[in-house]
């Protein structure tokens, strides 16, 4: 009985200590992130973590870390998760495509390429028709 005890105890060790492991990222890189919406003011450094479905962007500010938003399914942040329709709603615009916030943080072109311009690195967007007023 004493070795059944002493058994189910390393298993539940093992197992909690591999459900708090760290995620394990394909790609993570060091930018310098500007956000400017109602909801979040930041321009310091940011980490970009990615793996296979999911991204995690963490804000730091004087080397503490000050935010972090993770996209998969839904995007989390300190507040909790929320839908990409209900968090650009809540953060950006409720008119902005729910993927918008995923094409910047990957350097990707917005609304299907629109006005898109190549530049010497990379390229850009001034998108400015209707609702919108975006240069990017």
């Amino acid at each position: 009985m004493r070795y059944i005890i002493i058994l189910c105890v390393v298993f539940s060790t093992a197992l909690f200590m591999n459900g708090c492991s760290v995620k394990e990222y394909k790609k993570s890189e060091a930018k310098v992130v500007i956000l400017k919406t109602p909801q979040i003011k930041f321009a310091d450094t940011g980490y970009i973590r990615q793996e296979a479905d999911a991204l995690e962007l963490e804000l730091y500010s004087g080397g503490v870390p000050v935010k972090r938003i993770e996209i998969n399914h839904l995007i989390c942040v300190d507040e909790g998760c929320m839908s990409k329709s209900s968090f650009n709603a809540k953060y950006l615009s409720k008119d902005y495509p729910d993927n918008l916030l995923l094409h910047v943080i990957e350097a990707k072109p917005i609304f299907n390429s629109i006005a898109l311009t190549h530049t010497d690195t990379g390229f850009k967007q001034r998108i400015k028709e209707g609702r919108y007023d975006i240069i990017y």
